[in-house]
């Protein structure tokens, strides 16, 4: 009876409920699909019969294991797109850092010009989708080998060369600059806030600039570099759009685009096999990653900046230096809009004479000798399909991963140390372990065939809208949880005297008291959601393909008129979201560091 007691007391806590519900749920979307892709490793596929002979599907086999690791084709299967994966992430994250580090310093630490534009144009390439650079670069520098020529090659004459237009150097170089404005928020930061007394003290002592630079401001900030390193390197790992778009033509093949083509194909095995070691390379770097936060926590000389940071006066430079920043911004964010605009307009890329512009691919109907007939993408009924379908599907998971990641925060802060507030939130942020592509895999294996009571998901709209809101739960959660930390205890016990339901605390005083923050839960999911290709690429059907995922078909066969325009639509709702996020919630990315 005493047990029975303590039960009912338990579950009378409306957060005691919350915790055992939400775990419960998340073991089962999360740590049963891990088992079950482990599971997947050691089964023989039914498209695997002509190559493991003597077998039946689901019979247990380490074909997979040995052939990966130690087979006859294992270089080119897994051990050559490892390899490249690595040097990929190592390279990015020199090039992010660097750059995004260099720009956060100029910005905090010296007297340039146009600090606010030049944030917020920095900033730009990373909320639009990281692919939109890798076209951009297959505009201007693609040569012959995949159809037209880019713009370099029209206004120059001069033939790009493969390695140039194609493959390792500009996948780096894309996501370099696609990660650099993260690096440079983190670094950014750090450098605005860090007590800035031991640089003044270094001046006064006539310390020379880069002496002070080097012995006092990179030590202090070296745990963020760091700690940005790793999320880089990780980011940089589970990348597929852009390995895809400017690898695939001359088969510069990494661990997601390998991924992608062994569950396309007839490995289903190999496929799962290489999303394992994702996952396990992932949940590596982020451990030291949380590894490195605690110990920046001992760094007694970041301790708030002082009330006078002195900076460095460029002097002559100052005007120049400016002008030249600008230009380069708007060269990487701006021109490449124009680009694809113009781009939707023209007949054949890189002719610019009047007879070449024409309005066929977004108003004509369609001629059988363009583009096999293809309609306008104004009069395409499937392009509408697919922006009805990316819209539908980012509000449902906004508003699922909003609203649970608020329950989240609410159960997380309210019993915040026990065991059951440490778990759950561990949980909601493990979905962030796991790459993109890797996760896709996990629920292709999940719920490709009816487990218990829960039917096969595989090609339904309901399996794109679970496992979005698992997936950006974690951006959601971190926004409930801090929604729910800044409110006093007060409130909410002073309405709980007065005999105000749970329901109605939550609705009437804690989400209106807290709305900036329980709002961002909601639009950083749908904005996330808009823009992704890698989560959904191996789950979409033709009846549910998003613009996305119509983006990349369309890229692979070529017809360039069209991927510029879906490019044009997405980022046009992306940023046009971000700015509702920026002007409800008064909140930015880079606020306070470009000031």
């Amino acid at each position: 009876m005493t047990f029975i007691h303590g039960l009912k007391s338990f579950f009378r806590k409306p957060e005691n409920v919350i915790l055992v519900s939400l775990i419960t749920i998340l073991i089962y979307l999360i740590l049963v699909p891990l088992f079950s892709i482990v599971n997947d490793t050691f089964r023989v596929h039914s498209s695997e019969l002509m190559r493991i002979k003597g077998t039946t599907a689901g019979d247990f086999t380490t074909f997979h294991w040995q052939s990966i690791f130690a087979g006859k084709y294992s270089k080119n299967i897994f051990y050559q797109p490892l390899f490249n994966t690595l040097w990929v992430a190592i390279i990015t994250c020199l090039i992010a850092i660097c750059m995004g580090g260099g720009f956060a310093w100029l910005v905090t630490r010296t007297d340039i010009r146009f600090k606010k534009l030049v944030s917020s144009l920095f900033i730009l390439p990373y909320i639009m989708p990281s692919w939109t650079l890798a076209m951009a670069w297959l505009n201007f520098f693609k040569n012959e080998r995949v159809g037209a020529p880019g713009l370099f090659t029209a206004f120059t004459g001069i033939q790009t060369p493969d390695w140039f237009a194609y493959g390792f150097f500009p996948i780096t170089v894309v996501l370099g600059l696609h990660y650099a404005p993260f690096a440079y928020i983190l670094i950014g930061g750090i450098l605005r806030n860090m007590d800035a007394n031991l640089e003044e003290a270094a001046q006064i002592l006539k310390t020379g600039r880069w002496r002070i630079i080097r012995k006092i401001t990179i030590p202090i900030v070296l745990p963020a570099m760091l700690s940005t390193i790793l999320l880089v390197f990780s980011s940089a790992m589970s990348a597929f759009a852009v390995p895809a778009f400017l690898g695939t033509p001359v088969r510069f093949q990494v661990l997601t685009t390998q991924l992608f083509r062994t569950l396309n194909g007839t490995s289903p095995g190999y496929g799962y096999l290489i999303a394992l070691v994702m996952i396990t390379i992932g949940a590596i770097i982020l451990m030291t990653n949380q590894m490195l936060i605690g110990k920046r926590k001992s760094f007694a000389t970041v301790t708030g900046k002082s009330s006078n940071i002195s900076l460095v006066n460029l002097k002559k430079f100052r005007t120049i230096l400016s002008l030249v920043l600008l230009v380069w911004l708007v060269m990487i964010t701006v021109v490449p809009l124009i680009t694809f605009a113009v781009q939707s307009f023209q007949i054949s890329s890189g002719s610019f004479k009047a007879e070449n512009f024409t309005t066929l691919f977004w108003l004509g109907e369609g001629q059988p000798d363009v583009l096999s007939g293809e309609p306008g993408i104004l009069r395409n009924k499937y392009i509408y399909i697919g922006l009805w379908n990316s819209v539908r599907l980012s509000v449902l998971i906004s508003l699922l991963a909003g609203t649970v990641g608020l329950l989240v925060g609410y159960g997380v802060v309210k019993k915040r140390g026990s065991f059951w507030a440490n778990t759950l939130d561990r949980l909601s942020f493990f979905p962030y372990l796991l790459p993109s592509m890797a996760f896709g895999a996990i629920y292709l294996s999940m719920f490709a065939v009816k487990r218990g009571i829960i039917p096969s998901l595989y090609g339904s709209f309901a399996i794109l809208v679970l496992i979005g809101s698992v997936k950006y739960l974690p951006f959601a959660s971190r926004a409930g949880i801090n929604a729910i930390f800044q409110l006093g205890r007060e409130i909410e016990e002073a309405a709980v005297i007065f005999g105000v339901s749970w329901w109605k605390r939550m609705v009437k005083i804690i989400i209106p008291i807290q709305r900036a923050s329980v709002l961002s839960g909601f639009l950083l999911p749908f904005i996330s959601s808009m823009r992704e290709l890698s989560l959904f690429i191996l789950l979409v059907t033709p009846a549910t393909k998003v613009l996305t995922t119509m983006l990349f078909q369309y890229n692979e066969k070529g017809w360039d008129q069209y991927a510029n325009a879906i490019i044009l639509f997405i980022v046009l709702v992306v940023i046009s979201l971000n700015a509702i996020v920026n002007k409800v919630t008064g909140a930015s990315i880079d606020k306070g560091i470009g000031d």
